[in-house]
């Protein structure tokens, strides 16, 4: 694995740990992070109540080339909800769930938080 790759993957978790940060400030309950499973990886897996949430992270420090959100692709949903189904199965759960979308722009310290609540669906 080169450097970049390395430095990649390090401010990617970085990122992930300050959304799941801002998260929790705002009521969310984190479960798990970087959940993989063949063919897919779940960013986060929080609770919001009583519902399980698996939250997509999406970050850029510029919109330059589009908004983070543009890159949740219905293929990309596709493959969360095959990991969704995957945890949900393996840790026997039964209770309503939902997929957001975390997209976050900038640079740290300044960040701008775009939180998607229920942004697609798994039917």
């Amino acid at each position: 694995m080169t450097n970049n790759a390395h430095t990649a993957r390090a401010r990617g978790a970085a990122i992930e740990q300050l959304a799941a940060q801002w998260l929790s400030d705002h009521g969310l309950t984190l479960v798990a992070h970087n959940y993989c499973v063949k063919g897919g990886e779940l960013d986060l897996v929080m609770w919001d109540s009583d519902i399980l949430v698996f939250i997509e992270v999406k970050h850029r420090t510029t919109t330059r080339y589009g908004h983070p959100l543009e890159t949740v692709t219905y293929q990309k949903q596709q493959r969360l909800v095959r990991a969704a189904r995957h945890y949900i199965a393996r840790h026997g759960l039964s209770s309503s769930c939902r997929f957001d979308i975390l997209a976050i722009t900038g640079k740290p310290p300044t960040l701008e938080f775009n939180w998607v609540k229920a942004a697609f669906d798994a039917f």
